[in-house]
């Protein structure tokens, strides 16, 4: 039986809001093995029966089934499409058609956008933080001749979108965060079995976020404008053909709401006694209310945001309820999150709760909120003494794992509280658990470090007064992330910005977006040291998109960074002397623990580490030319990247092949991009291997040289190294941190030292995904699942397990465009059994690594070679067995 089981839009189910046409994708299912697709066709239709086709596809004779372009179909504004495949198969099978993936299409054109940017504040309102209400009622004679209706919402700020009295849609923090003044999002809400006959109203709360409100570490607000404005325009399409559109205009009515105070960092104030009963539905007269104000911004900057908005994704309740030593009463919902918390609460008008959230408690167990910095995230609610009242904060959220009652009108019940948690929607596409109880805490750190960082952008941590974007923390988890959950469009955004808030030279600052160029007076280190272009951070302009190039095989990602990309690469060879770069500030191996005292900055000189990513990102760039047949471009930076290879092999190592930084981080560098004089590799490793010895097989590096470490080590036959270093349970390592409790990854290896006292609390975050990175190694190279560059995206992959590190089992499976990659490994004495999966309509290479004898092939005819016994094979499922030897 052959079946198309998903149909993916952009790798998404469906899309809520396109601009331009999507790629297809899709997984097939058979019960052969060594399935391919042979050709498929697609159908359109504005109709989920397909009663009436728009474009009938011819069958393509291809086994592409995946970044498949829509060319023929002519996109129309605001309208419902409905897709379709059919696939034919190498055994001879069709199969049925697919269930139909949707989307809905946006404001196709600027000049399209018949509504203006409305609002309730004046430039007077600049240093408010208040929420206001904005109205507008309209009359529907007749709603039976409806075919469909879907608003396009926006906002300078944040907004929450009402219909009838009701919040529409179950979006977050809408509209994001992206470089307002050159790329803002839009929503798209299909309010077609929402619509009314008689009076409607559009109602939206609006509040400062991150365009208007006060962020970073300098305490600055107003970064992109003085006030908060909104945007929408509702289109109702009729069944006779006609249009019917309903817009923001000058026409709309506005008031205070009941929020009295939001902010990002600070949290919310809510007095319930000033909400305004029915003010979003029909029969309500809005005759007190004020006039808005128009506000000027550019609509071309207006772009469709069809999926990964920030929703509430999970919930959890309270674990225990704690008294401290110092008699505070605190909420313990066991996680470290990104959220907000959701209380019910019965009282007295006037009354209130008040709440504190925060990470850890101290070594006394009291509540610790130093490393919160500035942040004082708490919420306050007034209420209005109406029987039950159910809140949670609109415009802002939380990164904690504990929560201090500081007041509460009632006896406190656990029940009465819930924690939301938030973060952008994303399809969770890794699965790992193993033998070892530690490691599987491990992962679930990581994935909760991901959990809580990706919360519209790739945060650095979710709870202090920063929450930036910054790029190197997002370069180093990419991969990691990309294995753990479905990145694509969420990368293709932040890259976006990253594009738009490069310096005309090509220089990339260190967060996205940029609000630190020029707003950095109050932190001494940037202001001398300059806001942009340090290696590791920097070259997420290049490092990234490739990634995704990898994990999805889309080249629309390179398509549109390949300009950024190039502006990198060519930042640092006009600012590089002799393919030697290094550029003002640089944060290096940024609080490794072979840094000098009282500094953040480790011990690995920065001309090693920035030539050494000046080269790594120069081969990246020329493989994406070469992959994109820019192939001028191709042999100019191919040749560059050699230069630059020579250049650091010259510098950095002696005439004998030691490296001229004895570091751990300077050898994993070396190492795992390819910087390595061949004939100095084996003496490099067994350096690496020989300072890793000295600290008692501990590491002490920081953010550049952690992501590799693992890799640097199995990738030169040190396995049991790589599983050691991996293992290690004792400060500083990964599990040291699982057995102190933590539920996230932690932003110092001894953020909580052994004796219970704190890291220094300027900056030590619990939830901070960087050293997490060490998870693609889990999936990579612990189950073997491997891109292969040639055939990106898993149309071809590799599995080569590398077991290890005592585990007597490992199972992951890894969600794929094409579908699952499943791989698990059982190991009893010497002989290990291998479970695979490979997805219909691809292809892998097995290897065996250290295989001696061959037990159970499964068909499958092996080769022997160096490495052990390899195969190429097919779709299907594999079950294996061999001797390793001893």
């Amino acid at each position: 039986m052959l079946a198309v089981t998903r149909l993916t839009l952009n790798q998404e189910s469906a899309l809520s809001g396109v601009q331009e046409l999507p790629v297809l994708g899709w997984e097939i299912e058979s019960h052969n093995r060594n399935v391919r697709q042979t050709a498929y066709r697609i159908q359109i239709s504005h109709q989920q029966n397909f009663d009436n086709i728009l474009l009938r596809g011819e069958w393509q004779e291809s086994d592409c089934s995946n970044n498949v372009p829509l060319m023929e179909l002519m996109l129309t504004s605001s309208q419902h499409y409905f897709i379709r495949v059919q696939v034919r198969d190498n055994y001879g099978e069709t199969s049925n058609w697919s269930s139909p993936a949707e989307m809905i299409s946006g404001v196709l054109y600027t000049h399209e956008w018949q509504a203006d940017f409305i609002s309730a504040e004046t430039p007077a309102d600049k240093d408010q933080s208040v929420g206001t209400l904005l109205r507008k009622s309209f009359v529907l004679n007749c709603t039976e001749d409806i075919q469909s209706a879907f608003i396009h919402v926006s906002a300078l700020g944040l907004y929450e979108l009402h219909l009838n009295g009701q919040k529409v849609g179950e979006d977050a923090l809408t509209p994001g965060w992206t470089s307002y003044h050159n790329h803002l999002l839009y929503q798209t809400y299909n309010l077609t079995s929402h619509l009314e006959k008689g009076e409607n109203v559009i109602g939206a709360i609006a509040g400062a976020g991150w365009y208007k409100g006060d962020m970073g570490f300098s305490r600055h607000r107003n970064y992109y404008g003085e006030q908060t404005a909104f945007i929408s325009q509702l289109v109702i399409n009729y069944k006779d053909g006609s249009q019917e559109v309903v817009v923001s205009d000058e026409s709309w009515k506005c008031h205070d709401s009941a929020i009295l105070f939001s902010e990002i960092y600070d949290g919310e104030i809510y007095d319930a006694r000033r909400e305004i009963p029915g003010w979003c539905a029909k029969g309500f007269s809005d005759n007190a209310w004020r006039p808005v104000s128009r506000v000027t911004h550019d609509k071309s900057t207006l772009v469709a945001q069809g999926s990964n908005t920030v929703r509430k994704m999970e919930e959890l309740k309270p674990v225990r309820l704690i008294t401290t030593p110092q008699g505070d009463t605190v909420m313990d919902f066991g996680q470290n999150l990104s959220g907000w918390v959701e209380f019910t609460v019965r009282g007295n008008a006037g009354d209130k709760v008040v709440l504190r959230h925060f990470e850890v408690l101290d070594a006394q167990g009291n509540v610790y909120l130093d490393n919160l910095r500035t942040a004082t995230q708490r919420t306050e609610y007034v209420l209005k003494g109406e029987g039950e009242e159910t809140w949670h904060p609109h415009f802002t959220w939380q990164g904690f794992r504990f929560v201090k009652v500081e007041e509460y009108p009632a006896p406190l019940d656990l029940n009465n509280f819930t924690a939301i948690v938030l973060h952008s929607a994303m399809e969770q596409t890794g699965y790992f658990a193993c033998s070892n109880p530690e490691l599987n805490q491990l992962h679930h750190n990581i994935l909760w470090g991901l959990k809580g960082n990706f919360v519209d952008v790739p945060t650095d941590c979710p709870q202090r007064d920063e929450r930036l974007g910054w790029t190197g923390d997002a370069q180093i988890f990419c991969r990691t992330a990309s294995y753990l959950m479905q990145t694509r469009n969420f990368f293709a955004k932040w890259l976006t910005d990253l594009r738009y808030d490069q310096t005309p030279e090509g220089g990339v600052p260190h967060v996205i977006p940029d609000i630190l160029t020029g707003y950095c007076g109050k932190d001494r280190l940037l202001s001398e040291g300059g806001t942009h272009s340090a290696s590791a951070w920097a070259d997420a302009a290049v490092i990234n998109p490739w990634t995704m190039y990898l994990m999805y095989g889309d080249t629309n990602v390179l398509e549109n960074q390949y300009g950024s990309m190039k502006g990198w690469i060519d930042f640092m060879t006009d600012h590089a002397e002799n393919h030697i770069w290094r550029y003002k500030l640089q944060f290096g191996d940024w609080v490794a623990l072979d840094a000098k005292e009282g500094s953040y900055f480790g011990a690995t000189p920065n001309d090693l580490t920035c030539t050494a990513y000046y080269a790594y990102s120069t081969q990246l760039f020329a493989k994406t030319a070469k992959v994109l047949k820019r192939n001028a471009d191709y042999e100019h930076y191919h040749a560059l990247h050699q230069a630059i290879v020579a250049r650091f092999q010259e510098e950095f190592f002696t005439p004998s092949g030691g490296l001229t930084a004895r570091t751990q981080t300077a050898h994993i560098l070396a190492l795992y991009f390819n910087l390595v004089p061949e004939a100095f590799r084996q003496k490099t490793t067994d350096t690496l291997v020989e300072l890793l010895e000295e600290h008692d097989g501990h590491l002490v590096t920081g953010f550049v040289g952690t992501p590799y470490f693992c890799h640097a080590l199995s990738q030169n036959g040190r396995v049991k190294e790589a599983w050691n270093l991996l293992l290690k349970d004792d400060f500083p390592s990964w599990l040291y941190q699982v057995k102190a409790g933590a539920t996230t990854i932690w932003e110092h290896w001894d953020g909580i030292k052994p004796d219970g006292s704190m890291w220094s609390a300027d900056m030590n975050s619990f939830n901070h995904y960087a050293y997490g990175a060490v998870g693609e190694w889990l999936y990579r190279v612990a189950a073997g699942i491997e891109a292969d560059e040639e055939q990106p995206g898993f149309k071809h992959f590799i599995i080569k397990p590398l077991t290890g590190g005592g585990l007597n089992w490992l199972e992951t499976r890894y969600q794929s465009v094409y579908g699952a990659i499943g791989v698990r490994w059982d190991v009893s004495g010497q002989d290990v059994s291998l479970c695979v999966n490979v997805p219909a309509n691809t292809s892998a290479t097995l290897v065996l690594t250290g295989a001696e004898t061959l037990l159970e092939a499964d068909g499958v005819k092996f080769i022997r070679n160096a490495e052990g016994f390899t195969a190429e094979v097919g779709s299907g499922e594999y079950r294996l067995k061999y001797h390793v030897a001893g």
